[in-house]
């Protein structure tokens, strides 16, 4: 199979490209290229290769979600540029008028 101007054009409209008409020779062989490679894999037998699931054979390891307090409201206000002891302060950015 080989792609053509038109199947690039057809191609692009799909996608909602705009496909730049100097860059379309140089994409036209790009595609062609991918193409004649994945008919290079079609060859190959892999009848006797199991279909790959995971990527590794590692299994998730869940745990228990635990509440825990890692920063204090004081450390937490340590930083802060505006503060009253017990609550961040900022700017006034909405107008009750």
């Amino acid at each position: 199979m080989n792609i053509d101007n038109e199947t690039i054009a057809k191609m692009a409209h799909l996608a909602r490209l705009d496909v730049n008409p100097n860059e379309q020779a140089s994409l036209l062989k790009d595609m062609n290229n991918i193409l004649h490679f994945m008919e290079k894999l079609n060859e190959l037998d892999t009848s006797t290769v199991e279909p790959l699931i995971y990527l590794t054979d590692e299994v998730n390891v869940f745990r228990e979600d635990e509440v825990q307090t890692e920063v204090s409201p004081a450390d937490a206000l340590k930083n802060a540029p505006m503060q009253d002891g017990t609550y961040f302060q900022v700017a006034k950015v909405i107008d009750k008028g």
